[in-house]
């Protein structure tokens, strides 16, 4: 059975990396520690898996495929709750650089990594891009969910903002909702698009219209 690690080791050897396999394996369970502190409520290594699971079952929309697992084992390596802005993308992404500069990947590698990492702040990508397309439409690849699941994640969301009082997180998640819905498409790979654009919009103008 294929684990988390050994598809971590995988793509980190697939991009270059010229770590042993021992060293690989100790990062991936590194990784795994950090997804699993317990700050995070949705933010988790099953959200973690998740986004892996885009990755793979579309690795073809990807021509950098192995450098996008990447980038999505590493996007929320660094999350706190009570971080500003987009801190905690920055600090992953240079996290990401200076993980994979020890694990001998290319420079190239690292800082294209840690490029895609960024990109999750915004989600917001080129035209050109379709590493950071995929990666993006997976990270949002939650929005389209079954009522149901989208529930659970909005539950989870909150939990993570337990220390936000009620009406500064309905102003706050009032304008995530916004932005993503002001984007001209949540999903840029077309396929992605048209499996998960209509109900991705449905679910998020259902949760704002619930914030009042």
């Amino acid at each position: 059975m294929t684990t988390l690690v050994d598809r971590w080791v995988a793509a980190a050897r697939g991009a270059g990396a010229t770590a042993d396999d021992a060293d690989l394996a100790a990062a991936g369970e590194y990784l795994l520690a950090r997804w699993s502190e317990p700050q995070r409520q949705y933010h988790t290594v099953a959200h973690l898996t998740a986004v892996l699971d885009v990755v793979d079952r579309h690795a073809e929309l990807a021509p950098g495929a192995d450098r996008v697992r990447l980038a999505a084992w590493l996007h929320d390596a660094v999350y706190d709750p009570r971080a500003l802005g987009d801190a905690n993308e920055r600090d992953s992404a240079e996290f990401a650089a200076g993980l994979l500069a020890t694990l001998g990947a290319p420079d190239e590698v690292a800082t294209e990594v840690a490029r895609l990492v960024g990109l999750t702040a915004g989600h917001a990508t080129a035209d050109d891009d379709p590493d950071g397309e995929l990666l993006c439409d997976a990270d949002l690849a939650v929005l389209a969910i079954d009522p149901d699941g989208y529930a659970a994640y909005t539950a989870a969301i909150r939990r993570e903002y337990a220390h936000v009082p009620d009406d500064a997180f309905r102003g706050g998640r009032t304008q995530v909702l916004k932005a993503l819905l002001e984007l001209p498409s949540i999903y840029r790979h077309a396929p992605l698009r048209a499996a998960w654009e209509e109900r991705a919009r449905a679910n998020l103008e259902a949760e704002l219209k619930s914030l009042g």
